[in-house]
């Protein structure tokens, strides 16, 4: 690969990463504010009774008065804005980004050959096939008698999400199982707009041209996956965002239980959050004690369970030759060992396909080294995260050797 090919995946990776970025900034903006303004409608005695309520809001020096109909208006206005395509790009660009990094670049980031030893296509075929999945089960349980009892439904899509997160970590890396993750639940919330929010306002619109009045079901059946989507945004982000932290994925064997504490938190967030629109007196603050205790737990699985972490205060009994973090450079034992196992992605120029240093840390000296000691004492011993999928063959020794050098008691496999 040249070195012009390798800024062109690096760039083409920023590019789409922003523009997911800009999409979902306006859905979930727009969702939050929808969700808002729903809690904030009140209705007054002289009212038509057409209405839901209404909403006068400010913003920007301006005054807002919001009407919410039951059904639809008597007659449509002559411009109706539509919310779908912040979704649509939110998904489409997400997915991109998941093509571009996740299955263009599989080797570095989602096969892990100590898991399964994949061919790239397969890799990408798996996760293609479970996005998909995902949206055909969410929608048979919610067309099923499920459907009707919304707090069962939302047991048993939570539980369907979490044991997903689990077969994830059967087929690939700890990283790419976190990512297809919050992929799959993003691919329900997209599939929600598209197939029934989405279908279920143009044939309401559809009825008002007809002079005919909505079926109350497509508003029920809208709102409930609107909903949905509202209690899962936050999890999705944190999912999206854990790629970046090799704490949250380094062990595999704790990501369903991970996953059930973010969703638990994230949701917790939003109840209370919609609940205090609607009435502040009553908002259940109780939530922020029950959300911090779910990301207490999820920190507590990953912190226990990160490869080199036995315990938290195991510092104490480390050897008395134990090196600082803050010495001028490495010793030349480990000067070998980072050079063997990690410069070539971490040097002025490191192979082709990577085009420059990740990160911009350098790894080619022995004052380089030390430098970056702390970065290397989470990346390759405490989590494992590094080299990424253990491409070099950096062995349980030599991981103990970069321990002892920087004061980590490592766990005993």
């Amino acid at each position: 690969m040249g070195a012009l090919e390798t800024f062109g995946w690096e760039w083409g990776s920023a590019l789409i990463r922003w523009l997911h970025v800009i999409a979902a900034i306006a859905w979930i903006g727009g969702s939050f504010f929808f969700m808002h303004l729903d809690a904030s409608l009140r209705k007054q005695a002289k009212d038509d009774p057409a209405l839901a309520g209404t909403s006068w809001q400010v913003h920007g020096g301006g005054f807002y008065e919001m009407r919410k109909y039951l059904l639809a208006p008597p007659s449509l206005p002559e411009h109706l804005i539509w919310h779908k395509w912040q979704s649509y790009w939110t998904w489409m660009s997400g997915f991109a980004l998941l093509c571009w990094v996740y299955y263009g670049q599989s080797q570095l980031y989602l096969i892990d050959p100590a898991v399964m030893a994949l061919e790239p296509w397969q890799a990408a075929a798996i996760g293609i096939v479970a996005l998909a999945l995902g949206w055909l089960v969410d929608a048979f349980l919610c067309r099923s008698p499920l459907g009707d009892n919304e707090p069962l439904l939302a047991v048993v899509g939570f539980g369907y999400v979490v044991a997903t997160s689990w077969v994830f970590t059967q087929f690939f890396s700890g990283r790419g199982a976190l990512i297809h993750t919050g992929a799959l639940m993003a691919t329900i919330m997209t599939a929600n707009v598209f197939f029934v929010i989405m279908p279920n306002q143009r044939k309401s619109v559809a009825a008002l041209m007809a002079g005919q009045k909505p079926d109350p079901k497509w508003v029920k059946s809208s709102k409930v996956r609107s909903t949905h989507n509202n209690y899962i945004t936050l999890p999705v982000l944190f999912l999206m965002l854990s790629n970046h932290y090799p704490s949250t994925y380094s062990n595999a064997r704790v990501i369903p239980a991970i996953v059930t504490c973010i969703i638990v938190a994230g949701a917790l967030v939003r109840y209370f959050y919609n609940v205090w629109h609607l009435d502040h007196d009553h908002a259940p603050w109780w939530a922020w004690a029950a959300a911090a205790a779910a990301i207490l737990c999820a920190f507590g699985f990953a912190a226990t369970a990160s490869p080199g972490m036995r315990s938290l205060m195991g510092l104490a009994d480390l050897p008395a030759e134990t090196a600082s973090l803050d010495q001028p450079k490495a010793p030349q034992e480990v000067v070998d060992i980072v050079q063997t196992r990690c410069m070539m992605c971490h040097a002025a120029q490191p192979m082709d396909w990577i085009g420059e240093a990740p990160k911009g840390v350098l790894l080619d000296t022995p004052e380089h080294i030390a430098r970056f000691a702390a970065a290397i004492r989470q990346q390759a011993v405490l989590t494992h995260a590094m080299p990424p999928n253990n491409f070099s063959q950096m062995t349980d020794d030599e991981r103990k050797t970069l321990a002892r050098w920087l004061g980590v008691e490592t766990a005993q496999n």
